[in-house]
């Protein structure tokens, strides 16, 4: 029986060492991707990977799954495999066998992840809110002021190039296209 590990943190910034340190792992299967859903290569990579007899060891289920319905389908996956999982800060162990108690606190933890994950982007879109009340720039500022843009606009019409114009202004033609069109 092999041990795999699966690793998760958000972004690629956030360091992974805290996972899974003290475990002796033969694979480690690492994303820096949000759990928002299960689009994450390490992870399709981890689910063809995985064979009958090894254990998948996962720091907490939110690092599988920040979503109630994923995480349940991934744990049906891996444990039909024949793969055991373990989730070391809860304490849960999920075989295939598992007990209606067992089954609740995974979808009770599971639910706690997903609310997580809503009071975050419930945070992030007040503080985007917030921002724009404040008239702070959200997001990147124009590369273009109106100005520059009538004056774009007239001189295409002049018979300019919109290469050069691009060229001129520092931007790319794709920038140009944008506003001109």
């Amino acid at each position: 029986m092999s041990n795999i590990g699966y690793i998760r943190v958000s972004s690629v910034d956030q360091n992974t060492d805290r996972q899974l340190c003290d475990i002796k792992l033969k694979k480690v299967f690492t994303d820096k991707r949000s759990g928002k859903d299960t689009d994450r290569p390490a992870l399709t990579d981890l689910l063809e990977w995985i064979r009958k007899g090894g254990t998948l060891h996962v720091h907490s289920i939110d690092r599988l799954a920040r979503n109630l319905k994923d995480l349940q389908v991934l744990v049906e996956t891996i444990t039909g495999k024949g793969v055991s999982l373990i989730f070391h800060k809860e304490s849960l162990t999920f075989t295939g066998d598992d007990s209606p108690l067992q089954k609740l606190m995974l979808q009770m933890m599971g639910a706690f992840a997903e609310f997580e994950r809503s009071l975050i982007k419930e945070r992030q879109r007040e503080g985007i809110r917030a921002a724009k009340i404040a008239g702070k720039q959200i997001g990147a500022k124009p590369k273009l002021t109106k100005s520059q843009v009538r004056e774009i606009k007239s001189r295409i019409k002049k018979g300019e190039g919109k290469t050069s114009l691009a060229l001129e202004y520092g931007i790319s033609r794709q920038t140009l296209y944008n506003h001109v069109s």
